[in-house]
């Protein structure tokens, strides 16, 4: 798709709580927030602030979030109510139960590429770790309520990488209401066939990665390189981007030594930069 004018970038970071296990993804967002407003030499309007972390059930953690993430659906909404892209540096993937619900009222024709080793598509019946993260992708779907919203088709949802899978979220996978792009050889003509023409909005999970990359919460083998990532976000950069949010980043590894977010950005760049100077 053409598109014939420049669309204003709105850079957003939220560092609140959002069902966290411990407390490196709010700084971890902070992190990545400065270093793309450095990057695109634009301001970044930040909701909430680092906390310590509840490590809680899904329920306490909701509600302890949910002013936040109110706040930053308002924000949202402005955004793209005014025509902008969004890029945001998030925390936790469960901010998605905030962010996806907003990107739909406005463009219910995008498709969510899902970059995670998890599908996050639980819920609290089938949850079996009572985790608010793994309901991530499930609320917006409108596979329960939140409170903040739905209105994401199944049909509109593109899972990269995805490797660690609950049986509940096999079935949705193996039925083909969700498509799944996996790790592999050919995973390339598979995102390019899966987008099938359609405009993109991109959620990465660090986790997405091989461990030890970047430090993030979960540790799942198999996953992506840099290089590998860098290649599938050139396919990304092909389509019509109307955003991108980042989380799960976390700013240290667990033994305190700090780790800057700009590798993980070089090898987002072609979307990055595709945002930045739509066709």
């Amino acid at each position: 798709m053409n598109i014939s004018s420049h669309k204003q970038i709105g850079l957003t970071v939220y560092c609140a709580r959002a069902g966290d296990h411990n407390d490196r993804a709010m700084p971890g967002a902070v992190a990545v927030g400065k270093a793309l407003s450095e990057r695109l030499a634009i301001f970044a309007a930040t909701i909430g602030k680092p906390d310590l972390a509840l490590n809680a059930d899904w329920e306490t953690e909701l509600a302890t979030a949910k002013p936040a993430l109110l706040a930053l659906a308002n924000h949202l909404d402005g955004l793209f109510k005014n025509g902008c892209v969004s890029i945001s540096a998030l925390s936790r993937c469960a901010v998605s139960l905030s962010t996806l619900p907003v990107l739909m009222r406005h463009r219910p024709d995008a498709c969510v590429v899902w970059l995670d080793a998890h599908a996050d598509l639980n819920t609290p019946q089938t949850t079996l770790s009572n985790y608010l993260g793994g309901m991530s992708l499930a609320g917006p779907a409108g596979l329960w309520d939140s409170g903040l919203g739905n209105g994401l088709p199944l049909a509109n949802i593109v899972l990269v990488g995805t490797r660690d899978l609950d049986p509940p979220e096999q079935v949705l996978v193996d039925s083909g209401a969700v498509r799944l792009v996996p790790v592999g050889n050919d995973m390339l003509t598979q995102l390019r066939s899966a987008i099938a023409g359609r405009p993109v909005y991109i959620h990465l999970d660090c986790d997405v990665l091989e461990p030890g990359i970047v430090p993030t919460n979960y540790r799942v083998p198999g996953g992506y390189s840099l290089s590998e990532l860098h290649a599938a976000c050139e396919v990304l950069a092909e389509a019509e981007l109307i955003g991108l949010e980042i989380a799960e980043f976390e700013y240290a590894w667990p033994d305190g030594t700090p780790v800057s977010p700009d590798a993980l950005l070089d090898a987002l760049e072609p979307v990055i930069s595709r945002l930045d100077t739509p066709r």
